[in-house]
């Protein structure tokens, strides 16, 4: 191996000397001043066998970073700090490792100095029973790529180990440092003899498994994101059609479903790329929707030369028994992830055992672990693979026997949350949970799982219906109002189909409860008012009394209040000869906030009073926080500011005490709003700034615009008019999001006064016409006018008369309109005025 250089001479005691520098040899050299002998031939070794690295490659930029600062040379030469001289890189089938190790190796080898003496490639194929390759012919590959001959290359694993360590070892002391990629390992022992030990080669190993047995640097490859996935899917497309080949441009919407459904796995990609390649003129649009259908997309995922449910049988199929049944049922959890006990509960076996199970699959990447340790997760593809693979061994693995226990584990340990969330002092409480933080805990964890077992599970009444009722306090407290929508609907639907007139009566009060929050007030009251002929026809006087109560409710939130107290007067008179004086409170809080929206502040201020009291007696801190509440704002109404403040602020400190951070949000928003009208402008400041940050933290987007609604009133107030641009935009931006186009209009308003203070006047008239249009949708006619009125003014200023004649003399007859004749009067002046300003005739 080498070049080598032969040197005769003479030493200075006369006698011969024969040396051979410059190279590398592992076969018999003889040296002789006067012998003549045939040499073996000269053997190139063969360093340049990586595979081409493909030209779509992308979003792979920090994985490959990350290898290469891995594999970078020891300029110090002192080792410090170097990582070990093994990196394995593991992964879902078809996620990439071996592409991803090609890609870094070939950027390796191009870097001067880091692996001058080449790269070694060897595919062992360790998840094919068929081409997997032993250490020993893998040995033989390697050292025939180092130029050893057949001859010279010994038999049995330790002494091909202890020449091709040696081989290695050699070229890194001659400054030929190697860098060695073992791709598609099944196991350390498979690629633990391929390794170098020198301290100086490099390696790189691939494998579906974690191979935390080799003493190597461990990387876990993820998925592709949707951008990543929508770029691969591009450049595999040009690259095979060329550049004129837009499909993936020409139709994004389409690209994106198909990197969705392809859950940015890259084997996935490559195949929908090959398959639109071989028809070019299929659109995108139409392959997406071919991939939409779950039962079939393993099946469109394929092409001759490769296939995903391939890819994927080849782990299954080393699975043993128990490991497979387990994989087989995972499915069955038809949430986004499971737990621990969730998947001990499917597998009908205890948790520690059910962990050795995921975290041996979690090793072979058939599951992926979640963020928080105890909780995992599947990718759709493998998810689809191992529901078919269940279907198939269904009646083996017990999977209906599978279900039942699962959706027992879901619904009971759901009660007993649902228990901690709504006790009262002195009730016994189940000892699943160790108090109501942890219930609640438990409950955020669990809430996709909890919401599709339920929507899942129609043939299974008791889990339908029981999950929908038992959700109903925590999915009300954390104002997820769609997941209730939708649990409620299945549960009234399972309970009809079922004949289930009892559990109907819960369920519709639970859809009506729900589509409240939803803000479908008009959908509730018919909702309420089904569920209120049920409790009729059944006699049930308490049930009919508070589907009365929130019936009110929603007929008050529609502003129907004459309606609305009629309801609540019936349900009070119920609730009464009963002697539930709880029920009695639970309508005085509603009648509260109706008595507020009626002037009658004061009046309020009894109710809501009498009702906080009963709230104390009984010790329900929730509904006690979200009376004070109600009650600070009629306190305010009532001019009684101090008491107003005491009763906001005393709602805060409740609601952060029972997890309501949505409730939390709402009432320092009106703390905030209180402290505004006293004029104690920093206290109002950190209070609505402070609900805008939590509100935006939740997501809780409409308490925070109005957060952020009443940030920019106070800096009007205080005449910042250029700083209350900014959370006005913002707050009318989000008004407009959540669909409050009320607020949105009196936002609007309120950044044209601003913007107009600022001399920002064709700003203020644009956005007086955007409060104009959202005042004739909603039909207020006189808040019209004086959107018309601003934009009149605003553009009298910058001496565009004659659009503020127009503008003014709208706002005028708006004004007659609504029977405001002093603004009329007004208006016509300023159009007057405007007329003369252009020049036109009055």
């Amino acid at each position: 191996m080498g070049q080598a250089e032969a040197a005769h001479g003479g030493a200075a005691d006369g006698r011969s000397d024969n040396t051979i520098s410059g190279g590398i040899f592992f076969h018999a050299v003889i040296q002789g001043r006067d012998i003549t002998v045939q040499l073996p031939p000269r053997i190139t070794p063969a360093l340049s066998g990586l595979p081409a690295p493909s030209a779509a490659f992308t979003g792979r930029d920090q994985e490959v970073d990350r290898l290469l600062r891995e594999l970078a040379p020891d300029v110090s030469g002192t080792g410090a700090g170097r990582a070990a001289p093994v990196t394995a890189v593991s992964g879902l089938a078809g996620i990439g490792k071996t592409e991803l190790a090609v890609q870094t190796a070939a950027r390796a080898r191009k870097k001067p100095g880091w692996f001058p003496g080449g790269v070694l490639f060897t595919d062992l194929s360790g998840y094919d029973p068929e081409r997997s390759l032993s250490p020993e012919r893998a040995l033989e590959g390697l050292l025939r790529a180092l130029g050893m001959t057949g001859d010279h290359i010994p038999n049995g694993l330790q002494d091909r180990q202890r020449l091709y360590r040696s081989v290695l070892a050699a070229y890194a002391d001659n400054r030929q440092r190697i860098l060695v990629v073992v791709d598609n390992a099944r196991t350390a022992e498979q690629a633990r003899p391929l390794l170098p030990t020198d301290g100086v080669t490099a390696a790189l190993v691939t494998s579906r498994h974690t191979l935390d047995g080799l003493d190597a640097r461990l990387h876990d490859l993820g998925v592709l994101g949707e951008s990543a996935s929508v770029a691969l899917l591009d450049q595999a497309l040009r690259r095979a059609r060329g550049e004129g080949d837009t499909r993936v441009a020409d139709d994004p919407e389409a690209a994106t479903t198909i990197a969705r459904l392809c859950a940015g796995l890259p084997l996935a990609l490559r195949i929908v790329a090959a398959l639109l390649a071989a028809a070019p003129a299929r659109p995108g649009a139409s392959l997406a929707a071919a991939l939409r259908a779950g039962h079939t997309r393993l099946d469109k995922l394929s092409r001759p030369d490769r296939a995903v449910r391939a890819a994927f049988d080849l782990s299954y199929r080393l699975l043993d028994g128990n490991h497979a049944r387990l994989f087989r049922l995972l499915p069955l959890n038809s949430g986004p992830d499971l737990s621990t006990e969730a998947a001990a509960h499917l597998a009908g076996t205890d948790p520690d055992r059910a962990e050795e199970l995921l975290q041996h699959l979690a090793d072979a990447h058939l599951v992926e672990p979640g963020q928080v340790w105890g909780r995992w997760r599947m990718h759709d593809l493998v998810r689809l693979f191992a529901d078919e693979a269940g279907q198939a061994r269904a009646t083996d693995d017990g999977r209906d026997a599978a279900v039942d226990r699962l959706l027992d584990h879901y619904l009971t340990t759901a009660q007993a949350a649902d228990t901690h969330l709504q006790t009262t002092p002195g009730l016994p409480l189940p000892d699943d949970f160790t108090d109501r933080d942890q219930a609640l805990e438990w409950l955020d964890a669990e809430r996709g799982n909890l919401v599709a077992a339920a929507t899942a599970a129609p043939a299974h009444h008791a889990a339908a219906t029981g999950l929908a009722l038992a959700l109903g306090t925590f999915l009300d407290l954390r104002r997820y109002a769609n997941d209730w929508v939708d649990l409620s609907t299945v549960a009234v639907a399972v309970c009809r189909e079922a004949g289930d007139r009892h559990n109907e009566k819960a369920a519709l009060d639970a859809l009506g409860r729900a589509l409240l929050r939803a803000g479908r007030s008009g959908e509730a009251v018919d909702t309420f008012r089904a569920c209120l002929a049920l409790c009729r026809a059944a006699g049930d006087r308490h049930a009919e009394a508070m589907t009365l109560s929130n019936l009110g409710q929603a007929l008050a939130s529609l502003e129907r209040f004459v309606e609305a107290v009629n309801v609540l007067s019936e349900a009070a008179g119920l609730f009464g000869e009963m002697g539930d004086s709880l029920g009695g409170a639970r309508v005085l809080g509603i009648l509260g906030p109706i008595q507020i929206e009626l002037g009658g502040s004061e009046r309020a201020v009894g109710y809501l009073t009498e009702a906080v009291a009963h709230w104390r007696e009984v010790g329900d801190r929730h509904a006690e926080s979200v009376t004070l509440d109600t009650l600070g704002l009629a306190l305010v109404g009532a001019r009684e500011f101090g008491e107003g403040v005491k009763a906001h602020a005393d709602a805060v400190a409740l609601f952060r005490e029972c997890g309501d951070p949505h409730g939390e949000a709402h009432a320092l928003n009106n703390l905030g709003a209180a402290l505004i009208r006293m004029r104690r402008f920093d206290e109002a400041a950190d209070s609505v700034l402070g609900a805008a940050r939590l509100s935006k933290e939740i997501g809780y987007r409409r308490c925070e615009a109005m957060a952020l609604a009443n940030f920019g009133q106070l800096l009007l107030q205080k005449r910042s008019f250029d700083k209350a641009v900014t959370p006005l935009t913002t707050a009318a931006g989000l008004f407009r999001e959540t669909g409050d186009r009320r607020s949105a209009a009196s936002t609007l308003n309120l950044l044209g006064q601003a913007l107009a203070e600022e001399g920002r006047f064709d700003e203020a008239a644009d956005v007086g016409v955007q409060d104009a249009s959202l005042c004739r949708e909603l039909g207020d006619r006189h808040g019209e006018g004086i959107a018309w009125k601003n934009v009149g003014l605003s553009l009298c200023q910058v001496r565009r008369c004659d659009e503020a004649v127009e503008a003014l003399s709208s706002a005028a007859a708006l004004f007659r309109e609504t029977g405001d004749r002093r603004r009329e009067a007004e208006v016509r002046v300023q159009a007057g005025l405007a007329r003369a300003a252009g020049g036109r005739p009055g």
